[in-house]
């Protein structure tokens, strides 16, 4: 599976060779033993039964839900993954080719080589510039329209299960968004919503269903990379606009879901749901299996949830809460996938039973609207949720390092300017992520994007954002400033580079004569300001001259009206070595401070969460002991709370306990 990252194989929890996990289980359960059954002789007849017997035992524990009882009984029927049993990979795990059709894929993978990337990484940079052109692109709207007079028809069992699952969230009086809209929606039947906007591919279809008040034909697949659906008419939707949005058997044939998922977070009201039903993977595929994508036809259903509940994880983060998971098979549901054995598939009669039925469904979190001095990092976090560019991984190391910019920012003006500049963000790191990050560590990019933020006089501006990339190499440097900067500042260590970076970079394209006087002073005066620590210092190491030249000419020459090109030349000059010594020793030590409260911070941070985590596991515990140890009970047919015997221990209750652990 070479078009699957690593980080897929975490995110999925499960193998996708012949012999597979169920993706419900722990990742400590052992693989079930059905494979050996096979080779049993004739001799070993008598263990059969036995041995069945222990692999169902087996799959039926892999099948317990991974949820609470307490978190069940606050929703609908089925729930199978609580919200807090998800696990992500810190990026984006899945390669272009995952959500390709058998038309569009060409065998060739269109993921860089890493051994080649690691080998010419110029090279491999110069590929991620250069769009991809897809000479089999599927035309979604054409395909459809052509299969407009194609019913899906649902088994009567299935549509039971979702409308179902569908009035447990759904009210009289509701605004509701369906993706994928056709002729049936398969709502609860007498609900009332006050508007039914449909979006599907088939005018005709979605003019059929009574329930649709509305109706827009877009095509989902085509979209703006990491922004949304490309589509004025679904953005004239407006923002925070729908109480639910509902996308029934529409995520299989989904080229960009992350996207989508991303429009749909913009629709929703805060608190506001969006389910996304869907069935087993052979429900239909003899009508539509030239539109699936390949991750929907190469994975087993178990693997569908965990990678549709991925789609809301890298859509919005933590903007998505109360992310579930759900299994509304009807009874006698088939169920064959890869891990089950040859008597499971004998047993099992396709034509007769009804598919598989699931759900995973999350909330709209709500957006911090002001700041909270006293929360500042859950404030900018709020504001991370729909950024482009950013992964996960980097939104974690940034918004700490943001948090503290902020706390040293003196009044409120240069506050509020720094938050008004959150959206350079992505500008940032469209840069960033094309850096070596053995050289350049995320940890480090992320302390620049903090620390051109706190700045007051950076704005995000081409000519800033093109001065960056100069910095960082990625274009050619220019003559004025960062090719002497970089011939004179060599020695420097790659975290200095960076404080040296920010602290040019927000002095650049402004149209004050004085600050560009100072950068042309900055930059003309580091050598000469070198040779003096040199002669001062003979003995300090090259990489100390230029972390003490270059600070002492940020802190006096590179902001206008503090020191002039003669006061500062008279500064530097009555300074003593022991002076010279001491400042490096206090700019190292500042670092190593800065370095040691990051830390502290973040074990402070995980330690809070680690709180809250046990915490809630012990309340958990404590409630399962009460409600097993509990000696009164809630009778409905008395309508009394009434007295209960509590069950013996032992042999079929009677207390009896056998020596060898028997019951």
């Amino acid at each position: 599976m070479a078009i699957i990252s690593k980080y897929a194989v975490a995110l999925l929890a499960c193998s996708l060779s012949t012999t597979t996990t169920h993706a419900f289980a722990p990742a400590s359960q052992p693989l079930s033993a059905s494979k050996a059954s096979s080779s049993a002789t004739s001799t070993q007849l008598y263990i059969i039964g036995p041995m069945l017997r222990r692999m169902r035992e087996e799959r039926e524990a892999k099948n317990l839900p991974m949820a609470n009882p307490d978190e069940a009984r606050n929703e609908a029927p089925g729930l199978r993954v609580g919200a807090d049993a998800w696990k992500w990979p810190p990026v984006w795990p899945y390669d272009r080719n995952f959500f390709k059709r058998k038309s569009e894929m060409t065998g060739k993978s269109n993921a860089a080589n890493p051994m080649m990337n690691m080998m010419n990484p110029m090279d491999a940079l110069e590929k991620k510039d250069v769009p991809d052109v897809d000479e089999n692109k599927f035309d979604s709207l054409k395909w459809w329209d052509e299969k407009k007079d194609v019913t899906t028809d649902l088994d009567e069992s299935v549509v039971a299960k979702i409308s179902s699952h569908y009035s447990f969230y759904l009210e009289d009086g509701m605004s509701v968004l369906e993706l994928g809209a056709a002729e049936n929606s398969y709502l609860p039947e007498g609900l009332k919503l006050d508007r039914h906007v449909g979006v599907g591919a088939v005018k005709s279809q979605m003019e059929s269903n009574p329930s649709i008040t509305e109706s827009y034909v877009i095509d989902l697949n085509d979209v703006e990379e990491d922004i949304g659906v490309k589509s004025e008419e679904f953005a004239n939707l407006g923002k925070d606009t729908f109480d639910a949005i509902i996308m029934a058997n529409t995520i299989d044939f989904l080229n960009n879901p992350r996207e989508v998922y991303k429009s749909c977070w913009r629709a929703l009201k805060p608190g506001g749901i969006m389910i996304v039903p869907f069935l087993a993977k052979d429900a239909y595929v003899e009508k539509f299996d030239e539109a699936f994508t390949k991750q929907w036809r190469d994975m087993t259903d178990d693997q569908h949830m965990w990678v549709a509940g991925s789609f809301f994880q890298f859509s919005a983060g933590e903007g998505w809460t109360s992310l579930k998971g759900f299994d509304i098979s009807p009874e006698g549901a088939k169920k064959i996938d890869e891990s089950e054995g040859v008597m499971d598939k004998l047993k099992q009669d396709k034509k007769d039973k009804p598919p598989g039925a699931y759900v995973v469904q999350a909330r709209k979190n709500f957006e911090a609207e002001e700041v909270d001095e006293n929360d500042v990092e859950g404030f900018i976090k709020s504001k991370m949720w729909m950024l482009p560019t950013l992964e996960d991984r980097d939104k974690k190391l940034v918004v700490p390092r943001l948090a503290r910019a902020y706390d040293a920012l003196d009044t409120k003006e240069e506050k509020d300017r720094m938050l008004r500049h959150f959206d350079s963000l992505p500008k940032i790191y469209a840069s960033l992520i094309k850096m070596d990050q053995f050289a350049f560590t995320f940890s480090m990019q992320a302390q620049l994007a903090a620390d051109l933020l706190g700045d007051p006089d950076f704005t995000g501006s081409d000519i800033q954002i093109n001065n960056m990339k100069m910095g960082l190499g990625l274009r050619k440097p220019s003559a004025e400033i960062w090719a002497p900067v970089g011939k004179l500042t060599a020695a420097m260590a790659p975290e200095d580079k960076v404080n040296l970076l920010a602290y040019i970079v927000p002095r650049c394209g402004s149209d004050d004569p004085a600050q560009q006087e100072a950068l042309n002073a900055f930059v003309s005066g580091l050598e000469p300001t070198f040779a003096v620590i040199r002669s001062k210092c003979p003995s300090m190491k090259e990489s100390d001259v230029q972390l003490v030249g270059t600070e002492l000419l940020a802190s006096e020459v590179l902001k206008p009206g503090r020191s002039s090109r003669e006061e500062f030349a008279l500064w530097l000059g009555a300074l003593t070595d022991v002076d010279l010594e001491f400042i490096l020793a206090k700019r190292k030590s500042f670092k190593e401070e800065a370095t040691k409260e990051m830390e502290e911070f973040q074990k402070k941070r995980d330690d809070e969460e680690k709180f809250v985590t046990d915490r809630r596991a012990k309340i958990q515990e404590q409630v399962a002991y009460a409600r097993e140890n509990r000696t009164t009970i809630f009778n409905p047919r008395t309508g009394k709370i009434e007295q209960v015997e509590p069950p013996k221990k032992g042999l079929f209750g009677t207390g009896i306990e056998l020596p060898f652990g028997g019951k």
